[in-house]
């Protein structure tokens, strides 16, 4: 039973290296942005070439869309940030 913890501390350990390293934030929201530009260009692609705008496309733009919010998200790291931290 006392495995349990470990592997609880363990995982807790890299999230917060996670939330801490600047580095893989860059990476992974940035990456995370440009496989989104890359979905919305290719939908683009399709509409720019005279192809009838079909919920397919619609769907690959709501999809680039979240993608790219994601990216953001982890970019700016808002958890945590929107209350004021106590001085103590």
């Amino acid at each position: 039973m006392s495995a349990a913890p470990e592997s609880a501390a363990a995982s807790s350990k890299s999230v917060q290296a996670l939330k801490n390293c600047w580095g893989c934030r860059m990476v992974s929201g940035g990456g995370l942005v440009l496989s989104g530009a890359y979905v919305f260009n290719a939908a683009r692609r399709v509409m720019r070439q005279g192809g009838p705008t079909s919920m397919g496309t619609v769907a690959q733009i709501t999809f680039a869309a979240c993608l790219a919010a994601w990216g953001l998200v982890i970019l700016t790291d808002p958890v945590g940030k929107s209350h004021r931290k106590n001085p103590e």
